[in-house]
């Protein structure tokens, strides 16, 4: 984009991207205005320019999550299964498309979420309104298309006074079914994720213990949640589904890595270090990854769509499985067990190149947006959580006492960087669901511009009692190392968390639910509409 503005090619413009703080798809496009009006500013006066905004301007003129309206029916049959659903999508875009469009894609793609659901009709629009253009945030729409049968799931089973863990189980996908767009599932985990989280938690005494504490009455109420995910994991937007690496083997044995993935804290090089250090057989200490630029790596996709690892990891792979291939042939050929470093002399030595391109395109996927058929994702990340809140039925205000997650990364190529993921992404999506409201005027000016106004999860926000594991003996086919895509899919664990507010409740509450949203609710669950001493709230 910076070339374009310039009128320039794409090669005269160099773009390097050190190690940035998090992006959370913030920076996906809504950076590119900032890189061109500081590209602009260098060309015309032949010296370095920085664009950066105060917290305020970032806050007012840059994109949020899309906010997102659902309209649906939803219909049960006698054993409680889910047999239909017709929905309704409404996404705020803000003044301009921006990436609205495939948000509501994956809004449409998640909205099902772990359910089977035979019959059913999905529409979506994205309205354009007069306020910031909003963009990508994790999950990019598949957090606000879930929360749609997640409420239907908890609402019917408080309306008929069973348990929502019991009523999702009930219409869980197993395998070989179709999801709406028709892509058959394969290697779905749900049932046991389900079933080894459920007894680990100890979910069925701790909900009893619950019912009968609340039974006792009192002001202080308790409520659990069960949650699954199912997150698919791919661009949807085929053509993105590419990543290339650039591997360099010096004489001495050192190694340089270059690949097109960028670095926002997820640890995305540190697994591309990983990959690299199996694939060649050298420590770690003998690989530098160099920061990401595009003279060394072209046409690069996004940091996007929890894709990083797999997309990058599998080009860095096929760079590295050139290069010692050439490297055994040399090493065939040599007296004993030569050392890495030996070889590497000894190619060059012999003429025998020792750098690599190396490229990766996702393979048999695709999708047809105009007969919303397809195979879209390469392959579906699960998950699951349980939650239990504390809530003061007389100011709102409420506590996570205990959050339990089971996710699946498939092996892990480093468990550390993905159970902080796992971590992270939960306490992140508690955010939006219970507390970060976006406030405007009625002329579209922002309210909440800071830390004052714009509540964001703290350390004593997190839940009190936090156990997290990742599923074992759950290696994925097909993808690098047998991993699974992390970064996104824990973010909607925290719907677990709304599942239990509304249990401790009785109620419906609003999102996010924020202490004055929960107690609207507990006076609505708790107080006759008709009454005339009903406390206004």
């Amino acid at each position: 984009m910076a070339a374009r503005c310039l009128g320039l090619p794409a090669n005269a413009v160099v773009c390097e991207v050190p190690r940035m703080g998090g992006g959370f798809g913030g920076k996906e496009s809504q950076a590119t205005h900032w890189a061109c009006y500081a590209a602009l500013g260098a060309h015309r006066t032949g010296r370095a320019c920085k664009v950066w905004l105060n917290r305020d301007d970032d806050m007012s003129w840059t994109g949020k999550r899309h906010p997102l309206l659902a309209r649906y029916r939803a219909g049960f049959d006698e054993q409680g299964k889910l047999v239909a659903l017709d929905t309704e999508l409404h996404i705020n875009g803000g003044w301009s498309e921006d990436l609205s469009i495939p948000i509501l894609d994956r809004a449409l793609f998640h909205a099902e979420n772990s359910t089977f659901i035979p019959h059913l009709r999905l529409f979506g629009r994205a309205c354009r309104t007069n306020l910031p253009s909003n963009t990508a945030f994790r999950g990019f729409g598949g957090p606000q298309g879930m929360l749609i049968v997640e409420h239907a799931l908890t609402t019917y089973a408080q309306k008929t006074g069973q348990d929502p863990a019991e009523v999702r189980a009930r219409n869980f996908y197993v395998e070989g079914q179709t999801t709406p767009y028709g892509q058959k599932l394969t290697g779905v985990r749900l049932q046991r994720i389900w079933d080894t989280l459920r007894v680990s938690s100890d979910y069925d005494a701790r909900r009893a213990a619950i019912d009968a504490a609340n039974a006792q009455g009192g002001s202080v109420r308790r409520g659990i949640g069960l949650q699954t995910v199912k997150f698919g994991i791919s661009f949807t937007a085929t053509l993105l589904n590419q990543a290339g690496a650039l591997v360099l083997v010096y004489a001495d044995g050192s190694v340089q890595l270059n690949h097109g993935g960028t670095e926002m804290g997820q640890g995305l090089h540190t697994k591309m270090l990983k990959v690299c250090s199996a694939e060649l057989g050298v420590p770690l200490s003998a690989i530098r990854v160099m920061r990401t630029a595009t003279d060394k790596i072209p046409n690069t996709s996004a940091t996007a769509a929890s894709s990083g690892t797999d997309l990058n990891g599998a080009a860095v792979k096929a760079a590295c499985r050139q290069i010692r291939e050439r490297m055994d042939a040399q090493r065939s050929q040599m007296a004993g067990e030569p050392s890495f470093a030996e070889v590497a002399q000894a190619c060059w030595v012999n003429q025998i190149s020792l750098a690599a391109s190396g490229f990766y395109a996702t393979p048999g996927i695709g999708y047809d947006r105009a007969a919303g058929k397809g195979r879209p994702f390469h392959y579906f990340a699960y998950g699951a959580s349980v939650t239990e809140v504390e809530v003061d039925t007389l100011t709102g205000e409420y506590r996570v006492l205990r959050a339990d997650v089971l996710h699946d990364v498939g092996d892990s190529i480093v468990p550390a960087i993905d159970r902080g993921q796992v971590e992270g992404g939960y306490v992140q999506g508690l955010g939006w669901l219970t507390m970060e409201e976006v406030l405007f005027d009625a002329d579209g000016r922002l309210l909440t511009k800071g830390p004052s106004t714009y509540k964001i999860p703290a350390a004593g926000d997190a839940p009190a009692d936090f156990r997290v594991e990742l599923l074992d003996k759950a290696a994925q086919p097909g993808v690098i190392h047998g991993s699974k895509a992390v970064g996104e899919p824990p973010f909607m664990l925290a719907i677990s968390a709304i599942t239990a507010i509304r249990h401790a409740v009785g109620g419906d509450v609003a999102i996010p639910a924020t202490p004055e949203a929960v107690l609207r609710a507990v006076y609505s669950s708790t107080s006759d509409s008709s009454s005339s001493d009903k406390p206004k709230v």
